[in-house]
């Protein structure tokens, strides 16, 4: 979830310079090209069902190719801190999307984690009118948008996990995103000129594919085989501290006393979410 944040964030630096659907093609091409040992089978794991395949396409239609978009769009349209803002509903959104389709129950502990969590853009909030600069509502709507398909993206994997395995599952999701942005990435690489893009966006490309379809889906993935979906949606609260941070450190947006105390809003529920169940904090005992 941080390296999420993180490009997030500076995608907001990209799109200044790629087209979206190209940016996109981009993202996808360059990790396809990383990781075609990752599409085969590990050794005893079964072949692909029906479900597992239909499972995987909206894992990338939603978690990949429509968050990526819809947060690309909302990015260029507003700014990293009011996508950190938006998204900080996403582990309410896990919550509600495991309750409606996992049957998962929430206890108090996860509750208050979700409630520290949603806090936490009620003071962010307060500042749209000050450090995140004011963008159309259409920009906002999208950024909500890509919180509901990264929340998909969440339960959808938690199903996966079962009987795929991480890596796999990283390569089959990425190359469904390419296949689903290239018609688009290629229109409008046509008169786009690739001459102007200089070495260090290139370096910043190449960081943002990797990081975004490489690294942070094994680590998810990995993560979602022993951590239950609601519980894991609490620590999507790391993305929007990780965006906004991109935002204040690496383009310049201010930090004040009010995006500290949704940072402390935002760490507080994710110690209420991980902290071992019948030990007290301060106890002394380890996890």
């Amino acid at each position: 979830m941080v390296l999420v944040g993180s490009y997030v964030g500076l995608s907001k630096l990209l799109v200044g310079v790629f087209p979206v659907f190209l940016l996109a093609w981009l993202r996808f091409g360059i990790a396809a090209l990383a990781m075609p040992h990752w599409l085969r089978r590990a050794p005893g794991e079964p072949a692909l069902s029906a479900r597992d395949r239909r499972l995987l396409f909206w894992e990338s239609f939603l978690g990949n190719f429509g968050f990526s978009i819809c947060m690309l769009f909302g990015v260029a349209a507003t700014s990293a801190v009011a996508a950190g803002v938006v998204m900080a509903t996403m582990p309410a959104m896990v919550a509600l999307l495991s309750w409606l389709f996992l049957g998962d129950r929430l206890d108090r502990r996860m509750a208050a984690a979700i409630a520290c969590a949603v806090g936490g853009i009620g003071v962010l909030a307060l500042l749209r009118g000050g450090s995140a600069a004011p963008g159309p509502w259409w920009g906002y709507a999208l950024l909500v948008g890509a919180v509901l398909c990264e929340a998909s993206y969440v339960v959808i994997g938690k199903q996966l996990t079962g009987a795929v395995s991480p890596r796999r599952i990283s390569a089959l999701i990425n190359g469904w995103g390419l296949l689903l942005v290239t018609p688009l990435g290629l229109w409008q690489a046509l008169s786009f000129d690739f001459s102007k893009v200089d070495a260090p966006t290139w370096g910043l490309m190449v960081f943002y594919a990797l990081a975004a379809s490489v690294v942070s889906v094994w680590l998810w993935m990995q993560g979602l085989r022993t951590v239950p979906a609601p519980r894991a949606g609490v620590f999507s609260v790391l993305l929007p501290v990780s965006a906004t941070a991109v935002g204040v450190l690496a383009l310049g947006e201010p930090f004040g006393l009010r995006q500290a105390l949704a940072g402390s809003l935002a760490l507080a529920g994710l110690l209420l979410a991980v902290w071992p169940a019948g030990v007290k904090p301060g106890s002394g005992a380890t996890a």
